[in-house]
This record gives structure tokens, sequence and C-alpha cells, in this order.
């Protein structure tokens, strides 16, 4: 096999690599029926006694009077129906740039985009058919007020819904919102007035719309879906679809239970030692809950009371906060399996930024370094590139000679080679040892919303989405077209022809990829060339 071939095949693996990737992810069918409980029993409760089929996905969730929460980086709608977080606009993050006016809006009860923050109290020893003890996710509220605004000057603010409900007891659910934090702290307040003592157990889910947004060749192969972590598994992906044949169950200390998407991420985050049991299920046609409960009660007895916190975090993956809110989470930036190469790649290219001040302009800065790293690999596969060029007469002539006798034709070859001290191969190994560091740094180029709207220059405004006049995409077909022309051409009239049409189908392929990937490849391309035209012009002495 000479080099050529070769070049070709880690060509295609890597086209092949990113489609696989990108159906793994999106390809996902969704079943038609389930049957789940509604709310997490208490576990001493017999399974089922406190759960109910559930309505249909197409029914809108029942809805109350708002409670409204600005702070300086969230605008929150808190539904009195359930006390759920409904609706959470991230007041920093534009939907689009024209208009920037709109905020992004992560939390949604509506739609196929629903995403609400669900929580609740649940006891030992709830009917069915009764009302129920202690407020849960379909309970209705007071609100104390219906708008609440973090003042400058403030730190907090807290929205306080309250509930009465039978036996005497009473429950404030208080939301604490913070300046500068997507973090948000919610506590139960609970005073039995009654008779009886009650064991308290306190839970907390997502409720998130599944759709299954298809796949090709204009789909980003980015994960949606749930995520558990664990001090025993670590972080563990749960397929939301997968949930309707297989709920989850798992006993834990401490993790949180998360439902990433692009960019965005929601995970409720239980105490570090609290033992918890992590739940998903289905909830209807295309609904699912990801969460986690108690395990140990609270008793409290009459006369007294307890009170009980969960936090959550909804907000951007950014790095720099998710690393301390909790343990595993800025794991939620799902760089892949090679997480290990593009971590790095991302904290040298957040450092260049701090210098550059500009994410299109680090990225250029990142590519010459990897490129200068790399050097020493890049000339001996450039020189072995050059060596082979300088051949190419002397090989056509060996073809013609053998005709279609593949293998005298390949036995007078190898002792070119050998006679020369060629290795045909030499071009071809530096270049697959610098995959693996070529796709990591795809992988943070895409994951990272640092770059979501983010400029570069004159008409690239997002570096996270297209080039909208296809500038930089078609400048890298004609980079990989002159990266041909410098290299040895291969014999065989159908791998040249092939070799040809690459830079075709990488084009086609990139006009619809983030500016900021394809920046990348303009740079790496350009630099390459420069490589093989001063060792092919310099050190072999060949034009």
């Amino acid at each position: 096999m000479d080099t050529q071939r070769t070049l070709l095949f880690v060509a295609l693996s890597v086209i092949i690599l990113l489609l696989w990737q990108a159906w793994e992810a999106e390809q996902r069918p969704v079943p038609t029926t389930a049957q789940s409980t509604e709310v997490p029993v208490a576990p001493s409760t017999p399974a089922g006694a406190a759960g109910t089929a559930t309505a249909p996905a197409s029914a809108a969730l029942e809805s109350s009077d708002r409670v409204e929460v600005t702070t300086d980086l969230l605008h929150a709608v808190i539904d009195t129906q359930g006390g759920d977080l409904r609706v959470l606009e991230l007041r920093k993050y534009p939907l689009t740039l024209d208009p920037p006016q709109v905020p992004l809006r992560l939390l949604d009860d509506q739609g196929p985009n629903l995403f609400v923050a669900q929580s609740g109290l649940i006891t030992t020893g709830d009917d069915p058919a009764a009302p129920r003890l202690l407020p849960y996710h379909k309970s209705r509220f007071r609100a104390d007020a219906p708008r609440y605004t973090l003042a400058d000057g403030q730190d907090s603010v807290q929205a306080r819904l309250t509930w009465d409900g039978p036996g005497g007891v009473q429950v404030a659910k208080v939301y604490t919102f913070h300046r500068d934090t997507y973090v948000v702290d919610l506590r139960y307040e609970v005073r039995n007035a009654g008779r009886e003592t009650r064991e308290v157990y306190l839970y907390a889910q997502w409720l998130r719309r599944y759709v299954d947004q298809g796949v090709g060749l204009t789909t980003l192969p980015t994960y949606t879906g749930g995520v558990i972590y664990t001090t025993d598994k670590k972080y563990e992906k749960i397929k939301l679809p997968d949930l309707a044949s297989k709920p989850l169950v798992r006993d834990a200390a401490g993790g949180w239970a998360a439902v990433i998407q692009h960019y965005f991420v929601g995970a409720w985050l239980p105490g570090v030692q609290e033992r918890v049991q992590y739940f998903g299920d289905r909830r209807g046609a295309d609904l699912y809950a990801l969460g986690y409960k108690t395990l140990e009660p609270v008793k409290v007895a009459p006369g007294d009371k307890a009170t009980f916190t969960t936090r959550l975090y909804a907000g951007p993956k950014e790095q720099h906060r998710l690393e301390k809110v909790a343990e595993g989470l800025k794991l939620t930036v799902d760089y892949g399996w090679l997480t290990f190469i593009a971590a790095p790649l991302f904290w040298v290219l957040e450092w260049l930024h701090k210098l550059l001040g500009n994410w299109g302009w680090s990225i250029i800065a990142l590519t010459i370094l990897i490129k200068l790293a790399f050097h020493p690999l890049s000339v001996a596969s450039y020189r072995s590139m050059a060596q082979m060029r300088k051949l190419q007469p002397r090989l056509q002539a060996i073809k013609e000679r053998y005709g279609a006798d593949r293998q005298k034709l390949n036995e007078a070859m190898m002792e070119m080679y050998k006679t020369e001290k060629i290795n045909p191969l030499g071009g071809c190994l530096p270049i697959l040892i610098q995959i693996p560091v070529f796709i990591a740094l795809y992988w943070v180029l895409l994951e990272s919303v640092e770059l979501r709207q983010a400029p570069w220059a004159l008409w690239i405004k997002d570096l996270s989405t297209k080039d909208p006049y296809y500038v930089l995409p078609l400048l890298m077909g004609g980079s990989m077209l002159v990266q041909q022309l410098l290299n040895p051409q291969p014999l065989d009239d159908m791998q040249k022809k092939i070799m040809y049409v690459l830079p075709v189908v990488f084009t086609f392929m990139f006009l619809w990829f983030p500016a900021g990937l394809v920046l990348y490849w303009v740079v790496q391309n350009v630099l390459s060339i420069a490589q093989q035209w001063w060792i092919n012009r310099q050190v072999v002495g060949t034009k």
C-alpha cells in the first residue's frame, strides 16, 4: 500500500467517524407506550402505593398563578401549581444575535422543548385516594408576592410560597436566587401542627420532553439527554428514550442528576454525602423524568419544625462555574472519549483568549502552537512525501513497464524504496499520531459555550454557526486542493480521481459546520502547505 492510499484511508476514516458520531448521538427511536409512577414513593412504602398512571404528553402542564424573579443573570417564572420552576431565561445569552434582545429560554413549560424543574415532599402513609399529607409537584401553593427583583446592592432575593395541608401540616417552599450565579437554592420549611409524627423525604426531578431531531450532514453530533454522577460510577449518560423500557433506580451518596443539551445544563444537586436514590422513568408519550429522592427520613414530631434543602444549577456549561458548583459537573462539557486531550487544549485556548481577547484569533494561535508542537513529526512526514514526489517519474516508468502485473509492480517499487532508503509509509505515520489531537480540538470547538455567538472579524459574527457567505469552507476546500498538488500523486488512476474528489466532499460537508471549526481547518491547511512547500524547495530540492 503506497502513501497516497494510506492518506486516502485516513481521510475517509475521519469522515466516517464524524458521521457515525452524529448518528450514534441523535438517531434514537422513541417508544410509543409506557406506564410510570407520577411521583417517587417513600422507600418504606410498598411499590406503587403512591403512584398513578400519567397523562398523555400532549396534555399541557396544569398552571395557576405565576411568580416572576429577575436577577442580573436570570429571569425565572415559578408556577404556584406545584411550585415548579417553569421558565428560566438566561439574560446574558441572547437566543439569536439578531435581534439580541430576546434571551435564550433554557426552561420552558410549553412546546417541543418542555423542560421544567419539579420537587416535593413525600411521606409514608400517603393514600392516592385522599388529599396528600405533604405538598408535591401537583399541589397548589399560595404566593406571598407576584414579582421579585434583585436590587442593586443585594446579593440574593427570595421567592416564598406557602401550603396548608390536612392534619395541621404547614409548609413553605422558598427559592433563593443569588447574584452572579446560575445556582438556585431551594428549601422546604415544614411545621407539624398535627397530632402525628411524620417521616418526611424530599425529591427533586427534571421533566423533559424528548423529540427525535433526526440526523443529517448538518446535524451537530452533540448529546441531549440525562446524566447522573455518583462516586462509584462517576459520569454516566442516561438516554431518555431508554427509560421507557428500563427505568432508573440507583442508590448513592451525593452526586447529581442532570439533563444536558448543546452548551447548557440543568442539574439537581443533593448534599455532598447525602444518601439518595436516583430515579428516571417515562411520564407520557414523550415526557421523561430524571431526579433523586432522599433515602433517610426526617421525623417531624407534633409541634416540631424541620427544614429540607437542595440546590439546582440551570445555565451555560461555563467550565469555571461548573467546577465550583459540584464535583464532576464540568464533565457535562462532553468532549467524548478524548477528554484527556481535549481538556488541556481548552485550557490553552482559554489562556490565549485572556491574552488576545478574541476567540477567533485564539483559535488561530492555538492551531499554530499545535503545529509547532508537531513540527518534528510534520517535517519527517513532509520530507518522506517530498522524496516520494521526487521518485514519481521513475515510479511511473515502472508502472508502464509492468502494466497490469500487480505483483511484479509492487516488487519493483519495494526494491526502489529499499535502494533509495525511503519508507513509503513515512508520510503517513506522523499524521496518524496527530489525528487524536485534531479530533479532540474538533470537540473543544464544538462543545465550548464560550464560542457561542463569539465574533471573530469582518463578516464572521458568530464562530459557533456556519459562515453566512461560505468563504471559509471554500478556502478550506481550495487549500486541500493545493495540498494535493504538493503531495506525490497516486499511480493508480482511480485513487488519483478520488484524491481530487475529497476536497469537494469536505467543502460540501463544511458548508454548514461552525465557522470556528472551519477556521481551524483553514489555518491548519495553510500552515501545512507552507511546511510542505518549504521542505519540497529547500530540503529535498524539488519544486
